[in-house]
């Protein structure tokens, strides 16, 4: 293997970009925050220039650091954040802010896109176009607006003069492959949300493509979709005034972006059919990779387009996981109060973590009893409940501070198993490890935790948080051809493994139980107060 690649994963709160082998051993990573703007009416916008400015500087560093002939560095692969919407012209500028993922302003134009007419009772849908959107995407839009479709109905309609005025409506990783490259495309994997392609064949020429009839359903304009490409091949070389701009050289290649779930899943080393990954960053998801198209409505698990040629992953996410720690730490604690200092700044994210498992392990599994729901945005998979909302129960005066903050941590874990059963009901097979990624895996309570929920060996990756920087990486090189999928599995190191202690079945079986029960019953109540 020769040569070397960059990987860049932009999430939520900033870009992780980092250098690799072509082999897929990261030689050192850099991140740079980016704020989100949380807006009236479930809005939440980021600026793509916030997005260009964190990627620059942080590349920037990382070259700085010779850690490689800069001659040799030949390709980038930017795996990002997707399901959201950026309005660009015809020269890839940005016309307004980047509606992301959590924004679920268009709720009400998905409702009239996807729901009028006839519907099917209990899940709110027209019959006929549902049975349309499943037959050939694998999937539907979302009723939350929390998708491209709702995103771009909410632009459409609120935003008229940007919607005139976009050449393209790209999602995150194409938004950043056309700054890169000044090409519109779209890999069969990262188009799915906007679903209008059909994608019962992911093959040769009668593969993923658009689908005039769904098109229409979604309620898009076609001159504004992006040319289709394959996913994990390359774009073309970066744009001259790019390579100089980020330091890098011209002769440097751009492979298609991907979104960051499929990244994570190669970053895993989750690539062959049945190997199971879980992510807990901002948000969380927990999938594997199948060798057919398959939908679940009832708790919205689907089967898409993989990066993996001729693969579907299986897509889910649940929308508050480590965000749910980020509240509890800026919301609920005062300083010098947990955190050992009188200072506003609690320290680095990891020392900060690493106060909260000490406290946290001082109550016991189960938190003597208290159970926290990590709702506090909606919820994605298994229910898709815009109006559901997070808490505490079951507090008491003999409740403590560490109480609360290992039931935050095991709600996470609880709605992980939710989404789990989910998954392996649709896979028809339990996992029988999972890899577990992301910066909630850098938490030995938490991956315990997970083990003890989930019931389920957790693998613990060397180095998770860098999983989807590690896993764009991987892509680039495959695109080379200095790899192949098959290769992966035996790129990714685990760092250490946990199996579940049976003496804590009983109180996390009960503590479940409390957990689901908590949704059945108060959901109508959530409707009524949020809806």
């Amino acid at each position: 293997m020769s040569g070397y690649v960059i990987g860049v994963d932009l999430g939520t709160g900033g870009p992780k970009v980092a250098l690799a082998t072509t082999g897929g051993r990261v030689l050192g990573h850099e991140f740079e925050p980016t704020p989100v703007h949380f807006l009236p009416g479930g809005g939440a916008e980021q600026d793509p220039d916030d997005w260009w400015r964190a990627i620059s500087t942080a590349l920037q560093r990382l070259l700085a650091r010779d850690l490689a002939p800069l001659g040799e560095i030949r390709a980038i692969c930017m795996s990002s954040q997707w399901g959201g919407i950026v309005p660009v012209d015809a020269s890839g500028r940005h016309l307004h802010n980047a509606v992301i993922w959590m924004d679920g302003r268009g709720a009400g134009y998905s409702k009239e896109l996807a729901g009028s007419g006839l519907t099917v009772p209990g899940v709110g849908y027209n019959a006929f176009k549902l049975r349309e959107w499943i037959k050939k995407t694998g999937g539907v839009p979302t009723l939350t607006g929390k998708d491209p479709v709702g995103q771009i109905a909410f632009l459409k309609h609120e935003r008229p003069e940007v919607y005139r005025a976009a050449a393209h409506l790209l999602d995150v990783p194409e938004y950043l492959t056309m700054r890169m490259t000044g090409r519109p495309v779209a890999a069969h994997d990262t188009i799915v949300l906007r679903w209008c392609t059909d994608n019962r064949s992911t093959k040769g020429r009668g593969g993923v493509a658009y689908d005039d009839r769904l098109i229409r359903m979604a309620g898009l304009d076609p001159a504004k979709l992006p040319e289709l490409v394959p996913p994990g091949s390359i774009v073309g070389p970066i744009l001259p005034g790019v390579a100089d701009e980020l330091g890098l050289d011209k002769g440097v290649q751009v492979v298609t972006g991907t979104g960051d779930t499929t990244a994570a899943a190669v970053g895993a080393g989750a690539v062959l059919d049945g190997q199971g990954h879980l992510y807990i960053g901002t948000s969380a998801w927990l999938s594997c990779h199948v060798p057919y198209k398959k939908t679940d409505i009832l708790t919205g698990v689907a089967s898409m387009p993989s990066v993996v040629p001729g693969k579907y992953w299986v897509a889910t996410i649940q929308d508050v996981a480590g965000k749910g720690i980020d509240w509890l730490i800026n919301n609920v604690f005062i300083p010098g109060d947990v955190f050992e200092t009188g200072e506003r700044d609690h320290g680095t994210p990891e020392e900060v973590l690493e106060r909260l498992n000490r406290l946290a392990e001082t109550s016991p599994p189960g938190s003597n009893g208290v159970v926290f729901t990590p709702w506090l945005n909606g919820e994605r998979t298994p229910v898709d409940d815009r109006n559901v909302r997070g808490g505490w129960f079951n507090i008491s005066l003999t409740t403590t501070r560490a109480d609360l903050v290992r039931s935050t941590f095991e709600g996470i874990a609880l709605n992980a198993r939710w989404l789990n059963e989910s998954v392996e009901k649709f896979t028809g097979k339990p996992f029988g490890h999972l890899n577990f990624i992301g910066g909630g895996a850098k938490s030995t309570l938490w991956c315990q935790a997970m083990a003890d929920i989930l019931d389920r060996e957790i693998r613990q990756v060397a180095d998770p948080v860098l999983a989807n920087v590690r896993g764009a990486a991987l892509i680039a090189s495959v695109a080379l051809g200095e790899l192949t999928w098959e290769e992966i599995p035996d790129q990714v190191e685990i760092a250490r493994v946990f199996t579940p202690d049976p003496a804590n079945r009983a109180v996390y079986d009960k503590a479940f139980a409390t957990f689901r029960a908590l949704y059945k019953n108060n959901r109508s109540l959530y409707a009524r107060i949020n809806g």
